[in-house]
Order: C-alpha cells, then sequence, then structure tokens
C-alpha cells in the first residue's frame, strides 16, 4: 500500500487540506472536478438563490449521479468484455475445429492422389498389355495362359 499523501487544495475558492493512499495529482483532480460541478450549477440563475445547504445537496446528488451512470457503463463494459472474451473462445475452438477438418482432407486427398497414381499405373499396364494383344495376337500373354489360336493347335 502507498504511504498516505497530504495536499492542499482549493475547492469553491476556499483552501482544504486532502490526504488519502493516492497521489496529489489525483487528489488535485478530484477537487478540480468539484469545481466544476459548482461552476455548472453556478451558471444556473435560479441556483443562485437557493440557500447554501440545498446548493451543497443539489452538487452531492449530481456527483452520486455521475458515480453511479458510471460505475453502470462500467458493468456494462465489464459485461461486453465478457461477451466478446466468449465468442473470441468460441472462434478459437470453431477455428481449431476447421483446422482439423483441413488437415484430414488435406491427408485424405494425399491418399486419394496416391490411390489415384497406382490406379494411373494399372491403367497404363493394361492399355499396353492390351495393345500387345491386339497388335501380336499369337504372342503368349502374362499369367502363363495360351492364346485361343494355341488351344487349337493342340487338338
Amino acid at each position: 500500500m502507498s504511504a498516505k499523501t497530504s495536499t492542499e487544495v482549493v475547492i469553491d475558492g476556499k483552501v482544504y487540506t486532502l490526504s488519502g493512499y493516492e497521489g496529489a495529482e489525483y487528489l488535485q483532480k478530484v477537487a478540480a472536478y468539484i469545481n466544476e460541478k459548482i461552476a455548472e450549477y453556478d451558471a444556473i440563475e435560479d441556483f443562485r438563490h437557493f440557500p447554501l445547504n440545498m446548493k451543497g445537496t443539489l452538487i452531492q446528488i449530481n456527483i452520486a449521479d455521475d458515480y453511479f451512470k458510471a460505475k453502470a457503463l462500467i458493468e456494462k463494459l465489464e459485461h461486453d468484455i465478457e461477451m466478446k472474451d466468449k465468442e473470441i473462445y468460441d472462434l478459437k475452438h470453431d477455428l481449431i475445429a476447421e483446422q482439423i477438418k483441413v488437415e484430414n482432407a488435406q491427408e485424405t486427398m494425399k491418399e486419394l492422389e496416391s490411390e489415384n497414381k497406382e490406379l494411373l499405373l494399372n491403367k497404363a499396364r493394361l492399355e499396353a498389355t492390351l495393345e500387345d494383344t491386339l497388335l501380336d495376337p499369337k504372342k503368349p500373354q502374362g499369367g502363363g495362359t495360351s492364346s485361343a489360336t494355341d488351344i487349337t493347335s493342340k487338338k
């Protein structure tokens, strides 16, 4: 905890000594805020005719109003931040899920490309075999079977 500080401030033309654990600059800022509120009300013609204690009460009410509005705004902003954090978490989760899908799709694509290459090689072999058979029907084919002409000549 910081050390307690005291500083002299001027509020509504009077010198006060404020003490607190905040710095002198902060205490001056508080005094300036109060002076702004007093000046704001002093600008209203009817306010000048109110009794002193009523003026003080109206300023206190106004400051309390500012406080509660600021507090409500902070709560709303904190709620908004909480919702944004949840949204970010959900988006990160969705992103990870989509990355996993992409990785799986890429792996499947690689497997299909490999299978496609193998099928293309088999197709090329079969086409070559078919071409050899069509060009030279007397040539025996792989697998040890005889052609139809060989079978008939043996009978």
